[in-house]
């Protein structure tokens, strides 16, 4: 341990000799054993040591800002015929920024060239104020601590890359090594045992500019294992603290039966700390060339991003019978996409996506997605701690066969208004709120829309501990329908048109929780009941845009309006019931919860058969969830027919696992009997897995398995078990290497995007490229 502040006598002349040296000189070596923070200011005071404490600074010898020195050592000596100061025993110096270790540490004092020279000796280490250490057996310095020469170096950067060299100097901020090699890879097994990288650069000369946070290698071979791999005459990186840096990424390689051969070279262009583009040219060998690229921008009020891809390529469509296939011809073909969030200023902000492909099925064959519906929108908001605006526009592009442009609508505009006031109304809060859409068609059903509302909320607990909730809620609505006969459901058309319709309703819920120990834990059972009362509402006549595809589900069961959307209104008066129940143990968790209900008047004639609305008494829905630990989770989800308990909805969904090895599984069948737009009957299992073989290695995939039977769903493509796509893979991750190998499958196809394999082999070097 270093010595206290009381020292041995036979030390104190050299103590003392070497004070008035160290401090005349460098100010970097004070007395033995003692943390101590001195200044080059003081060069040309005759005698520090003995100045009196008590009287005040002279202005002209004040420390200048930042120019201060701290210093501890075990031991300390001066050799006066050399001039030399030297400090042994767990040496630490630090000045600007800068932190030295070692062993000894000696200074040159005379007026030779060596004069103000700072050799460090023995397990030396130098860290700068970036926090890159670099270590060496013996290391010349300056007495600033930032220039000098390096033997035996190894240069630890904050990223975790690492530079060895025999010989290295560093000056103004910038290394420079002959003979040198880069890798961030391990150099010691898990048990400490020494081992070769995974990959590394040797290089004639390594330069790494601080300044720039940039490694240039001249005359390198990349070697995987000990084996060159390939010769790089030139090359340079980005180190891990550099904010924005171009350069050659790693290509990419994949195999499709369509495209061929593709191997991409992506290059990235940094064009300024708050920009950046990327172009990715891919080559292929069965079609023509395409150019991916992304930009990136950070502006004052928020960030931009735009993407695409685009190529010539030879494009085949479906006549008008939708069966003969018709080849187009070399076409221009791509795909386009921007987003972004500006915050304008603390109210007021702008969200927009935009997603736009020259051709249905562009994105699929060239990877890019298997979305069936492309959304752009544009929303501007206003936020406060009391309410929302959304102003907004909607543009849907459908990538199916059966899609017609003239069909898919543009809504223009989206008005959303929730005013949430600060007010006490009869010891509940107030919601006010309002909606308005214009939905137009070039050919189909047009619609505009306008809806105003008012709700009212109290909550309390009485003293047997049951929860009361009353609920007032009015709404307005107003519609003009045109062009109903263009309506491509004749379901959800409406009457050409205006018309308007009022609501009103009231509502009370109340729920008695009850809760005590069992078996080993605690649980809880909670009683529920919601009396809805309201009118019969007409909504035959007002168009269903936003209400569509709907059902009864354990998640809306004891909402007020238990649709989707505004475009339809659940009428009448209804009795809601159900449980909940809980049971928390040490390790796991259950979950239930199961209800229905009970029209008082009307029959939920406005609904389609099979949504488990219609009739005086709905449908059984109910949900089950168990989790044991972090390594099992399941959730059930149900739907019962009220006549004859069949199952019209069943959802299971599985997790077993951790993070590095896991199993999911997802399995839904719905059959509903409705052939309404996005109801129709199916069945449909997704599996999904990642399996750790080995430390660095792991197994990975996931399927997608058709299993509707033409005898659920006569519409049905399969019959029983039909695969929609899978992949599966290999993958080796270390802390400085990513090796994946994937193969693809897709079983079903759409005009130019036909079924086959697709290989893809990705190649990561962590730290290079990057």
């Amino acid at each position: 341990m270093p010595a206290s502040t009381t020292l041995p006598a036979p030390y104190w002349p050299a103590v003392r000799a070497s004070l008035l040296l160290a401090t005349a000189g460098l100010a970097m070596l004070p007395a033995p054993a003692l943390a101590q923070r001195m200044s080059p200011a003081l060069l040309g005071n005759k005698d520090p040591v003995n100045r009196d404490p008590d009287a005040p600074p002279r202005r002209a010898n004040l420390p200048a800002p930042g120019d201060v020195v701290d210093f501890e050592a075990d031991q300390l000596s001066y050799d006066e015929e050399r001039q030399l100061v030297v400090a042994s025993g767990r040496v630490k110096v630090s000045r600007d920024g800068y932190a030295l270790l070692a062993d000894r540490v000696e200074y040159a004092r005379g007026s030779d060239s060596k004069a103000g020279e700072v050799v460090a000796i023995g397990n030396v280490q130098i860290t700068d104020p970036a926090g890159n250490q670099a270590l060496g057996d013996r290391i010349t310095l300056s007495d600033s601590l930032k220039d000098g020469a390096i033997a035996n170096m190894l240069l630890v950067l904050n990223d975790g890359g690492r530079l060895g060299a025999k010989a290295a100097t560093r000056s103004d901020r910038r290394y420079t090594m002959d003979r040198a090699v880069y890798s961030p890879c391990a150099v010691v097994d898990s048990e400490g045992c020494p081992q070769a990288p995974v990959w590394k650069i040797k290089a004639v000369r390594i330069v790494y500019d601080e300044s720039r946070h940039r490694i240039s290698y001249r005359d390198a071979s990349l070697e995987m294992f000990g084996v060159p791999v390939i010769w790089l005459p030139s090359l340079s990186h980005p180190d891990g603290d550099s904010p924005r840096a171009g350069g050659v990424l790693v290509p990419a390689v994949e195999i499709q039966r369509q495209l061929g051969v593709g191997v991409s070279a992506p290059i990235h262009f940094a064009t300024g700390p708050d920009q950046d583009f990327t172009i990715t040219p891919w080559l292929y060998t069965a079609t023509n060339p395409a150019l991916a690229f992304q930009a990136r921008r950070l502006l004052k009020d928020g960030p931009i991003q735009v993407d695409g891809m685009f190529t010539f390529s030879r494009r085949f469509d479906l006549a008008a019978d939708g069966v003969t296939e018709v080849d187009q011809g070399e076409r221009f073909r791509g795909y386009l996409g921007v987003k972004g969030r500006l915050q304008h200023d603390s109210k007021w902000r702008s969200v927009f996506s935009v997603r736009l492909t020259t051709d249905d099925t562009f994105n699929r064959r060239y990877g890019l997605g298997f979305d069936d519906t492309l959304r752009s929108s544009y929303a501007l908001e206003r936020v406060t701690d009391e309410s929302w605006l959304s102003i907004s526009a909607w543009y849907f592009q459908g990538l199916r066969a059966t899609d017609r442009g003239g069909e898919i609508p543009l809504a223009l505009p989206l008005i959303d208004y929730d005013w949430r006031p600060d007010w006490n109304v009869a010891g509940g809060k107030v919601r006010l709120g309002a909606n308005s859409l214009l939905l137009t068609r070039s050919s189909g059903q047009d619609m505009v829309r306008a809806v105003s509302w008012g709700r009212w909320d109290r909550n309390f607990y009485t003293q047997m501990g049951q929860r009361i909730g009353f609920t007032g809620l009015v709404r307005g609505d107003l519609y003009d329908v045109r062009n109903s006969e263009l309506a491509t459901f004749p379901d959800y058309a409406g009457r050409d048109g205006w018309r308007g319709r009022a609501v009103a309703l009231a509502a009370v819920d109340v729920s008695w929780p009850f809760a005590g120990p069992a078996f080993g834990g605690e649980q809880v059972i909670s009683p529920r009941v919601q009396l809805v009362a309201a009118p019969r509402i007409a909504n035959a006549g007002f168009a269903n845009e936003d209400a569509r595809a709907f059902e009864l589900e354990d998640v809306s069961l004891f909402d007020l309006n238990r649709t989707p959307g505004l475009d339809r209104v659940e009428s009448g008066s209804r009795l809601t019931y159900g449980a909940e129940y809980t049971l928390d143990r040490p390790g796991w968790q259950l979950r239930a919860e199961i209800g229905q209900s009970l029209r008082l008047n009307g029959d939920g004639s406005e609904f389609a058969d099979g949504t488990g609305f219609r009739g005086r008494v709905s449908d059984v829905v109910g949900r089950t969830s168990l989790k044991i630990g972090r390594l099992v989770e399941l959730t059930h989800r149900f739907r019962l027919d009220k006549d004859n308990f069949a199952v019209r909805r069943n959802e299971i969904d599985l997790t077993l696992g951790g993070r590095r090895s896991y199993v999911s599984a997802a399995y839904i069948r719905l059959n509903r009997n409705v052939t309404l737009e996005d109801l129709e009957d199916r069945q449909e299992l997704r599996v999904a897995g990642r399996v750790a073989i080995a430390r660095y290695w792991a197994l990975f995939g996931n399927a997608i398995i058709d299993l509707t039977t033409k005898a659920e769903n006569p519409l049905a493509n399969g019959d029983g078990f039909r695969g929609i796509r899978h992949r599966v893979g290999i993958q080796y991750e270390d802390e400085c290497f990513r090796l994946g190998i994937g193969w693809r499958r897709d079983y079903v196809g759409d005009r130019d995007f036909r079924p086959g394999n697709n290989f893809q082999i990705s190649i990561a070097f962590k730290t290079l490229g990057q």
